[in-house]
């Protein structure tokens, strides 16, 4: 089975004294069964400032809450909406990915990946009103980005060959761009601030980082590795610098970060390494900064070593290994989200639209109808009808909802 799983905590920013917060959905949908604890064939959720705050999927079939605020403020028929849409979703991941593995040529040998994250970002103003600042609608297919919406052109951005015939009919639906620039700028901004109001003591804890700086064997006898190690902390925006003799150390120096990961108690934690020789016992100083407690500290290093170990030292390694599997425990289970090697930062009512783009649309059965000119090998059409009404005030867009080709 030819398929990379790599887990990241999805979303994009948050923070408390920065007054930067977001609204993220993903969804995850893989072609067939893998049999691995955790892993479904569908898996949906929302995530408020980086933390979970509904659940989905396959094995379940039920929208859920994951914190006690959202079971608290929303009522049934919130949630059974909500469920309606995400197996709506569902749905039309299993046809969508069909269509692309036949465009593509691929078998079903293989496990094929079609995910989907759409969300928004926006910035306290002094009112208390939030202002947008950016949003996301991206698509991506076995591992690389597939598809994506430049809101402020309302245009799709397809960085590869194989998504060109989508960008192509989803630029030529103008009621599709308009829907999905108004929810990302609108809609999602909407709920983004009625979720802050309802979990806003949640958002408003912040917590400072406990701090060590210490020595560990590397797997080069001469060498051991350096490592900053701040853990507890909330929100997870921190600075984190390791100084030789008071000059900042960078990655060309040879740092190496986690970026900030989850602990388990939904606290954040970040270690910054780097490999130094063992006789290099000069000032080696760790500074932290974390705004949204007030705590700033400058650890010195006490230049203690580690005794000689020939077998080397497999501590940044395991550590590492660590902080993914808290990811994936921070979450309920084991969560996927692929993307190519070259990361990159997502350029992030009115009733939604269901856009039909493909040769064939599926009836609520599971069986499909051809296209309208009657052939079943023409994906040149595209079909317009309306959704209703976001499935009675679900936060999620449904602009995705366009079965068949994406």
């Amino acid at each position: 089975m030819n398929l990379i799983l790599v887990l990241v905590l999805l979303g994009t920013g948050l923070t408390v004294n920065g007054e930067i917060h977001s609204l993220t959905y993903i969804y995850t949908a893989l072609s067939k069964p893998v049999g691995l604890p955790g892993i479904h064939e569908f898996t949906a959720m929302g995530l408020l400032d980086n933390k979970m705050i509904d659940y989905y999927d396959s094995t379940i079939q039920k929208k859920i809450p994951k914190e006690d605020w959202m079971k608290e403020r929303l009522d049934a028929d919130y949630w059974e909406k909500g469920t309606q849409s995400r197996q709506s979703k569902q749905q039309w991941f299993k046809v969508n990915i069909d269509i692309l593995m036949e465009r593509m040529r691929q078998n079903n040998s293989d496990v094929h990946v079609l995910q989907w994250m759409h969300g928004c970002v926006g910035e306290k103003q002094p009112n208390g009103s939030l202002k947008f600042l950016r949003g996301m609608d991206m698509y991506n297919y076995d591992g690389n980005d597939f598809l994506s919406f430049d809101d402020s052109n309302e245009v799709w951005v397809a960085p590869t060959a194989a998504a060109e015939p989508t960008k192509r009919k989803w630029d030529n639906v103008q009621v599709l761009k308009e829907y999905t620039r108004g929810y990302l700028e609108k809609e999602c901004i909407d709920w983004l601030t009625k979720f802050m109001d309802y979990g806003q003591k949640q958002l408003k804890t912040a917590e400072p980082p406990k701090v060590t700086l210490f020595a560990k064997n590397s797997n080069i006898k001469s060498n051991v590795v350096l490592t900053c190690f701040a853990t507890g902390f909330l929100p997870k925006e921190i600075e984190l610098k390791i100084k030789r003799d008071g000059r900042i150390l960078t990655r060309e120096d040879g740092v190496i970060s986690t970026d900030a990961l989850p602990n388990e108690d939904d606290t954040f934690q970040r270690r910054d390494s780097i490999e130094i020789f063992r006789d290099d016992l000069v000032d080696y100083t760790c500074h932290v900064s974390h705004k949204a407690s007030g705590f700033m500290v400058e650890s010195a290093w006490d230049k203690i070593l580690p005794p000689c170990d020939d077998s080397g030292s497999l501590g940044p390694i395991v550590g590492g290994m660590a902080a993914l599997l808290l990811i994936g425990a921070g979450i309920g289970g084991l969560v996927v989200f692929l993307r190519n090697k070259k990361a990159r930062s997502p350029p992030p009512g009115a009733e939604p639209v269901k856009v039909f783009i493909g040769s064939s649309v599926p009836k609520p059965n599971g069986s499909a109808t051809s296209s309208s000119n009657g052939s079943n090998s023409s994906s040149e059409n595209i079909h317009l009808t309306k959704a209703g009404s976001n499935h009675g005030g679900t936060p999620e867009a449904d602009s995705l909802l366009k079965n068949g080709e994406p």
